[in-house]
């Protein structure tokens, strides 16, 4: 797809070159979609047409944000991968490794790093551009600041730390994100950080 979907009417019509974009009557707030972005923007949220059609970034509060059930379900994603990735290197120990009893201890001894790995990878994938791990990322979530800009590595560590405030009272700080507006979960609360979803049309 070369140029940009508008929405006009509520429909994408386009594609549109730039030249042709500067003829609409595009505002700050009109949505629009070019080959590799993931849905659509507003307009002011893009580099080139701020530049092309003098639009100030508009920084707006989150309104979107994940429910519990994609939340978990971007988790059971991560965790899935990081236990086949964990499996295909304990199998292919195997090979090495002859003894039942040896076999038992390598499996078993390395089992923390799951999670080491799932802190870890978590951490540098949502302080990362993408804002997601991959399990996020399938679902189009992902985690902001309480004013919906990327967080860095630290925060995002912090947040993942966090998760223990939410496990410790049988899980209930996840339970709790039933109970407040933004979907936050306590860790997120302690981390000052949000879960989102992309805006549909």
């Amino acid at each position: 797809m070369n140029g940009y979907l508008v929405v006009i009417n509520g429909k994408p019509k386009g594609p549109y070159s730039l030249e042709e974009m500067k003829q609409l009557s595009i505002t700050p707030g009109t949505f629009v979609r070019k080959q590799g972005m993931d849905d659509f923007k507003e307009a002011h949220a893009v580099e080139e047409l701020r530049e092309l059609l003098g639009f100030s970034y508009l920084k707006t509060a989150p309104q979107y944000f994940a429910g519990f059930d994609q939340r978990l379900l971007a988790t059971a994603i991560d965790h899935f991968m990081i236990l086949a990735i964990y499996t295909m290197l304990i199998l292919l120990s195997f090979l090495f490794i002859t003894g039942k009893d040896e076999r038992l201890m390598a499996f078993l001894a390395p089992m923390p790093l799951i999670f080491l790995a799932k802190l870890v990878y978590g951490s540098w994938a949502e302080g990362s551009a993408r804002q997601a791990t991959i399990g996020k990322k399938l679902l189009s979530i992902k985690v902001t600041d309480l004013e919906g800009s990327p967080i860095g590595f630290g925060q995002a560590l912090g947040r993942n730390f966090a998760k223990v405030l939410s496990v410790i009272p049988l899980f209930f700080g996840y339970l709790y994100s039933f109970l407040n507006r933004k979907n936050q979960c306590w860790h997120d609360i302690a981390a000052r950080t949000l879960v989102i979803k992309d805006r549909l049309l």
